[in-house]
């Protein structure tokens, strides 16, 4: 069951704050990498490249944990638990796009023969500072 986020969780969300993406292997080993996030609503959304580690994770083992670290003091952050509930191409880029202006950075020109996707999870719990 998804969750309502809090004013403070908010304020991480939509600032310019990095998040930290935990997916597991097939394996059980747990996988971790650094995304810029946004979201719709109460779900999370971020970019990839289709068949990314991440991506190959997420298709064995939706289940995810997101931490958002206060850029300016990360000791202020929130970790975000839930799982993955859709995966669809970008064939635009305009999430990566949407998310690069959102970190004041250069989105680059498309890889050739790319396959962009969007990511989106629905939180089920939320823990931490800011929680």
């Amino acid at each position: 069951m998804a969750i309502s986020f809090s004013d403070a969780t908010l304020r991480l969300l939509d600032g310019r704050n990095y998040a930290v993406l935990a997916t597991v292997y097939p394996d059980g080993r747990p996988h971790t990498s650094a995304i810029w996030v946004g979201r719709d609503g109460n779900d999370l959304l971020f970019s990839s490249a289709a068949g990314r580690v991440k991506h190959r994770n997420i298709r064995h083992d939706p289940r995810v944990s997101v931490t958002i670290l206060e850029s300016a003091d990360p000791e202020n952050y929130v970790e975000l638990r839930g799982r993955v509930t859709s995966i669809d191409p970008d064939p635009d880029r305009s999430l990566h796009i949407e998310l690069a202006d959102k970190y004041g950075k250069d989105p680059g020109e498309p890889v050739p023969g790319q396959e962009r996707i969007i990511i989106r999870v629905a939180v089920e719990k939320a823990a931490g500072y800011s929680a």
